[in-house]
This record gives structure tokens, C-alpha cells and sequence, in this order.
């Protein structure tokens, strides 16, 4: 084969991962997870869902697969929405979701002994604040890339961004959210080339605060103290822990079978959400689970490609933020389970129970795969490029042989 038929046939290559437009393992790691979650989510919700929803077995599980076709739609729909025009609506999207969170403030809508939820226990603002926090502070960082040295554009801004946000979800009370909105400052504040003396000015006030949050806020100081008794004793750890391990026990190496579970049905606390991984280690078993934390390590592979990848520095932060919250997120949830973190209220994402969390987290895959669509075009248009100045150089190459005489021998 000629070099300009091997030149052409990479480029229709290239041209066909171009007109696919999505990062392949990602769309099938997240399939997967969807999936996967489906499954989990009837399996561990059927019992309560028949007392919660006046007899149906399902209503839990139809839900599910409600918000999981409205978070489908809205992948699909920001993949093709080009991720520059969000530095024209993250001030827009920002004051919404304060806005949504001042209204679950007012409504006072008692869930599990918190206000956290709108219109029924659909809704959840806290976990749509996440994504707006990072799409927010990904403009900003990117706006102010050459200012963040100085710690009147950096800490006290970023502070004051993560402070309104992190403050109304406080007094929800979430402590686990507004713990995940300071580490992902932390992080993006750090990828976009800040300070490091101001990261650790941040990290001591982040510090500060979570200590004094401890002393006051009750919630959390019982959560730390079980979590402390159940690091010196695991057999006085927090009832919750305690079950949970219960079920990593009777799941064993192979696990009891999709549906078999006992753990849940006499003793795990909410097994549809806080507490699915549990219920996946007792139906899977090691193997399951072990799987389940591979595909995350899969997400964060892919993710942090997709990041390198990223025409810019607004993608790569937006990239790299997106897929450290969701790893972090599965990370905290997994942790917390065998009482390695304090217990905290995070969602296992795609597999938790949880419309808000499940659309987020789908919108959050499609915002990637924009990233990794732009990407390819990029690399698509550079190709091109090479190929049309490789035909010119030939055309050009050719006069000249033609000028000399010379005659070019014939390749075998």
C-alpha cells in the first residue's frame, strides 16, 4: 500500500471515530452501570417500596427508570452542546440552584429527619448543586487562569462561592455534600494552577471549619465518634456499619444471587440508597464488587484521558472535575460502608437509588463526551491539514521531477 493510501485510509478512520463522536469504553462503562443499577435498585427496593407506595412492588423501581430516561435525554442532548457556551450560562444555572436551594429551605419538606428534597422527595437541589458548582467554578478558574496567584481574585472568591453554596446546603443539614463541594474546589483551585500556599491556607481553614461543624452540628458528632469507636472496634461501630459488614460477610466470594439478600429485609438501613453496596456485596460477592469498583476504575481512566485530550483548559478542568466527583462520590459511598470514612450521606452513582443523582451523574457522561466529540473534531481538522499539505508537497515534488527528468522508480 502506498503511503498516500495508507495516509487516506487513516483519515477515514479518523473520520469515522469522528462522525461516532463518543469515547467508546465510557459509553460502555456507563451502559453497564446503568444497567447494573437498574437491577440492584429493584432487587433492594421491592419491600419497601410495597410499604411506602400503598402496595406496589415497583413504584421505586418505575421512578428509577423515569429519571433514568430523563438523564439519557439530557446526555444526549449536552454531548452535541458545545461545553464552551456554559461560561455564558454558569452565572444563570448558579443563581438557580441557590435559588432551588433557598426554596427547599422554605418548604421544609422532613425526609429522614432532613430537608433536602422538593416536590415529594423527587427533587434533590444538593446533588444538581454539585454539577453547577463545578461547571461554575470551571468558567471562573479558566476567566481568572492568570489571576489566581493573587489571593484577591483566588482563595477569596473561591471561598466565597463554595461558602453561599456550601451554607445553604449546611443548613439542610448535608454535611456530606458541602465536605465534597470543598474538596472539589480544592482540586479544580489546584488544576488550574493556583497558589499552593493558598491551597494550604484552604485547606487549614477547610479543616477549621469541619472541626467546629463537629462540635456543633449533632449529626456529625455522633458520626464521628461511632467512627472513631468503630476504628479502635469494629463491633462498636455504628449500627449501620454494623449491618453493613454483616452483609459483606454473608455474601462471601461468590455472593447469595441477585435477590437473595436477608440483610436487607431484617436489618439494613435504606438498602435502595445509602446502603446498595451492601446489599450488591451480599447478592455478588467479592467478585461482584470487586467488578463494580473496577468499572469506576474504568470512569476515572477515561475521564482523566478524556481530560488530557481536551482542546482547552476549560475542557480539561471541566473534564477532570466531572469525573473526580463522580469517582469521589463512589469512592466516599464504598468507604463509608465498611466504616473506612465516617458515614455520610453520599449516593453510589448509576447504581443508588436517586432521580437527581441519576440524572445528574448521566448529564455529567454527556458533558464528557462533548468534551471527547470536540476533541476528535480538533484532532479530525489536524489530520486534514496533514493530509492536504502531504498532497501539496507531492503535487510540488512532482514539477520538480518533471523539471529534472528524473523519473521516479516504480514501488513494488
Amino acid at each position: 500500500m502506498t503511503a498516500m493510501n495508507q495516509t487516506s485510509v487513516k483519515r477515514k478512520r479518523s473520520m469515522g471515530g469522528l462522525h461516532l463522536g463518543v469515547d467508546l469504553p465510557l459509553m460502555v462503562v456507563t451502559i453497564f452501570l446503568v444497567l447494573f443499577g437498574l437491577v440492584m435498585v429493584f432487587s433492594a427496593s421491592w419491600e419497601l417500596s410495597y410499604y411506602e407506595y400503598e402496595g406496589s412492588h415497583t413504584a421505586m423501581f418505575t421512578r428509577q427508570l423515569t429519571f433514568m430516561a430523563i438523564g439519557l435525554a439530557a446526555a444526549v442532548a449536552v454531548s452535541f452542546f458545545d461545553y464552551h457556551h456554559y461560561r455564558r450560562l454558569a452565572v444563570v444555572g448558579m443563581g438557580g440552584t441557590i435559588l432551588a436551594l433557598l426554596v427547599v429551605l422554605i418548604v421544609r419538606e422532613v425526609r429522614f429527619n432532613a430537608t433536602r428534597t422538593i416536590y415529594e422527595g423527587s427533587i434533590m437541589p444538593s446533588e444538581a448543586a454539585k454539577l453547577a458548582v463545578i461547571l461554575y467554578l470551571c468558567v471562573w478558574l479558566y476567566a481568572k487562569r492568570h489571576q489566581l496567584n493573587q489571593i484577591s481574585f483566588g482563595l477569596f472568591p473561591l471561598g466565597g462561592i463554595i461558602g453561599v453554596v456550601g451554607g445553604l446546603i449546611l443548613a439542610q443539614p448535608d454535611v456530606s455534600a458541602v465536605a465534597t463541594l470543598v474538596l472539589l474546589g480544592g482540586v479544580l483551585f489546584f488544576l488550574a494552577g493556583g497558589d499552593l500556599k493558598q491551597i494550604f491556607i484552604l485547606l487549614m481553614i477547610a479543616i477549621l471549619i469541619g472541626w467546629l461543624i463537629v462540635q456543633v452540628q449533632p449529626t456529625a458528632r455522633v458520626r464521628m465518634a461511632d467512627y472513631f469507636e468503630g476504628l479502635r472496634n469494629p463491633t462498636e461501630a455504628s449500627f449501620h456499619v454494623r449491618r453493613s459488614i454483616e452483609s459483606f460477610v454473608r455474601g462471601g466470594v461468590f455472593g447469595a444471587g441477585i435477590d437473595n439478600a436477608e440483610t436487607k429485609l431484617i436489618s439494613l438501613p435504606v438498602p435502595p440508597t445509602d446502603s446498595i453496596f451492601a446489599v450488591v456485596a451480599e447478592e455478588t460477592g467479592l467478585l461482584g464488587t470487586t467488578f463494580l469498583i473496577s468499572m469506576y476504575a474504568v470512569l476515572a481512566w477515561r475521564g482523566m484521558k478524556i481530560a488530557q485530550n481536551a482542546p482547552d483548559m476549560l475542557g480539561q478542568l471541566l473534564a477532570a472535575g466531572l469525573t473526580f466527583w463522580m469517582v469521589i462520590e463512589a469512592v466516599i459511598n464504598m468507604a463509608m460502608m465498611v466504616g473506612l470514612l465516617p458515614f455520610a450521606g453520599n449516593a453510589l452513582p448509576f447504581i443508588s437509588l436517586g432521580g437527581s443523582n441519576l440524572v445528574v451523574s448521566l448529564t455529567s457522561i454527556g458533558i464528557l463526551m462533548n468534551i471527547s466529540r470536540l476533541s476528535k473534531a480538533q484532532e479530525g481538522q489536524k489530520e486534514r491539514k496533514v493530509y492536504a499539505s502531504d498532497g501539496l508537497s507531492r503535487r510540488n515534488r512532482g514539477r520538480d521531477l518533471s523539471r529534472t527528468g528524473r523519473i521516479a522508480s516504480p514501488r513494488g
